[in-house]
């Protein structure tokens, strides 16, 4: 992709759009594709939102992972979910790239929905996840990682299993974080591979990844000083009018097809 046939508006917005997801991110210790990806799918098509957030997200990912302590032991235990993600991410992206991508407004919404009714379903003939590990391992995994691959969102379906068997909060980040770099990474393999991602698009998104990791140490700064449940809630206040607005524009293209 050229960033010459991206707009300015469009790369301004991006750049406050990351500069907000960085902050959340901080404060919360997760969320930031979660928040960029469907604000930019309002402007642009969920492809360009993807390739957009690539290095911006590993940045911030990698910064997590290594401000957050303790990551060795936390990977140590929960590698085979880690492990299954590039390979979903694989195919998530070949899918992304093969095809129209406009419909996947309607699965990025259907993603934040899920993430917003999560805590519901915890319990709701879940307790396989227990039982067998292994299976939620690969099951969990490649599905977290085929939406990483198509809508770069998979902290839902993370979140779910997370709960279901038991992770402590604290290695709910570190975990969460490695599962997001393992799946950035794949997808940074396969679009360069395929020839969307190039090396002019990674250098003009340079910027917008020193502006992510700024506001991500802000945000890790005042972490303890800020009400994390009132934030959470304007969060998912935010998502749910997103979500809306990608059901709009996704029954527009459909309506227009």
């Amino acid at each position: 992709m050229d960033p010459e046939s991206i707009g300015w508006f469009v790369w301004l917005a991006a750049g406050a759009i990351f500069l907000l997801a960085g902050l959340a991110h901080g404060i919360l210790g997760l969320g930031f594709p979660m928040l960029a990806t469907p604000l930019l799918a309002i402007l642009v098509d969920i492809r360009t939102a993807v390739l957009l957030t690539l290095l911006p997200t590993v940045t911030v990912n990698l910064i997590s992972i290594l401000r957050g302590g303790g990551w060795g032991e936390s990977i140590g235990r929960y590698w085979p979910l880690a492990l299954m993600i590039p390979v979903g991410s694989v195919a998530g992206t070949w899918l992304l790239v093969s095809v129209d991508p406009a419909p996947f407004r309607l699965l990025l919404a259907a993603i934040i929905l899920l993430h917003l009714a999560s805590h519901r379903i915890r319990g709701a003939h879940l307790q396989w996840v227990r039982t067998y590990p292994w299976a939620a391992y690969l099951l969990f995994g490649l599905a977290a990682g085929f939406l990483a691959g198509t809508v770069n969102v998979m902290v839902p379906l993370l979140i779910i299993f997370a709960l279901e068997i038991g992770m402590a909060p604290a290695v709910m980040v570190q975990v969460f974080n490695l599962c997001f770099l393992a799946g950035k990474t794949a997808q940074i393999v396969t679009f360069g591979y395929t020839g969307v991602l190039t090396s002019s698009l990674i250098a003009a998104t340079l910027p917008l990844a020193a502006g992510a990791a700024a506001t991500l140490f802000l945000g890790m700064r005042i972490r303890d000083k800020v009400d994390a449940e009132t934030y959470r809630g304007w969060l998912r206040k935010l998502l749910v009018v997103i979500a809306l607005v990608l059901i709009g524009q996704f029954v527009h293209w459909f309506w227009r097809a």
